[in-house]
């Protein structure tokens, strides 16, 4: 690696090719040295060698400062280019590879509609479909330890849900158990029950209350609803006309201090219609 300040004096023909032949060199080697050649004029490009092997710098003359370009590595065979903000394309590239782990530096990955994730085979794994006017979205959060990863959605609109379409006569298969966790209502003169929130819910009496009407439930849906007696017992609780029960009776509460009375209900988009019953349940 060598330098040349590109001045061919008028000398020997001898003297004249190595003159010759040191600027070629000089060009060949990127004008490599410790420090800017001495002929460097604005554009010349040329390649600091005093960081060592581990440190070349490419650099621009602009004729009045260095800038440095790359960072060259001739030890681990590596460039990194100083400008973050070098962008390229390799559209090119038909089976891009990666070395490491793909950081997004908090950027989105965007991919066309109907294309996805293919496994090593070259088949599909997971296909992304998009919507023109779309405002809303799944997030997949990942979890720390003894926590579970989630599956939730977000966007522009108050309130969204999550749709699951299987194929043909196709079915959702679970291999472990699925569950609705339990949900303590809160006790009050009048009980509040969200069913969208608390499908499966329990209720703690401390006086005699009434059930409001459930709200937020889709026809079609059941739901469950725990009434315990606390320590006291003799609580009595009136239902909501929206609660149906057999026979157009309302049950009568066990009343024994710390029992329970389980109900289950089947909403058809007017009223909570009771399937089942199971009273004086020792809880404990």
């Amino acid at each position: 690696m060598s330098q040349h300040d590109y001045n061919i004096a008028n000398q020997s023909f001898p003297s004249f090719r190595t003159d010759l032949n040191n600027a070629l060199g000089a060009i060949n080697t990127s004008n490599s040295g410790s420090s800017r050649p001495s002929g460097a004029v604005a554009g010349t490009i040329w390649l600091d060698t005093s960081g060592g092997a581990t440190a070349h710098i490419l650099k621009f003359y602009d004729g009045g400062a260095d800038i440095t370009l790359a960072t060259i590595n001739t030890t681990a065979n590596t460039v990194n280019f100083q400008d973050s903000t070098t962008s390229f394309d390799i559209v090119n590239d038909t089976s891009p590879q990666l070395g490491g782990n793909l950081d997004t530096n908090s950027q989105n990955i965007v991919i066309d509609d109907a294309h996805g994730i293919l496994d090593e085979n070259n088949n599909e794994q997971l296909i992304f479909q998009t919507t023109a006017s779309a405002v809303n979205y799944a997030e997949l959060t990942n979890a720390a330890t003894s926590n579970d990863v989630g599956l939730s959605v977000t966007g522009s609109d108050t309130n969204v849900g999550l749709a699951f379409t299987t194929k043909g006569s196709g079915k959702f298969k679970f291999n472990d158990s699925a569950y609705f966790p339990e949900v303590a209502l809160t006790d009050a003169s009048t009980i509040a029950w969200d069913c969208q929130a608390a499908s499966v819910a329990k209720v703690t009496l401390g006086a005699s209350r009434t059930l409001g009407a459930g709200t937020n439930a889709v026809a079609g849906q059941f739901v469950s609803l725990l009434v315990i007696q606390d320590g006291t017992g003799s609580r009595t609780l009136s239902f909501n006309a929206v609660y149906e029960f057999a026979g157009d009776v309302a049950p009568t509460l066990t009343t024994t201090a710390a029992k329970g009375d389980l109900f289950v209900f089947r909403y058809n988009g007017a009223k909570f219609l009771e399937v089942g019953r199971n009273l004086n349940l020792t809880l404990s």
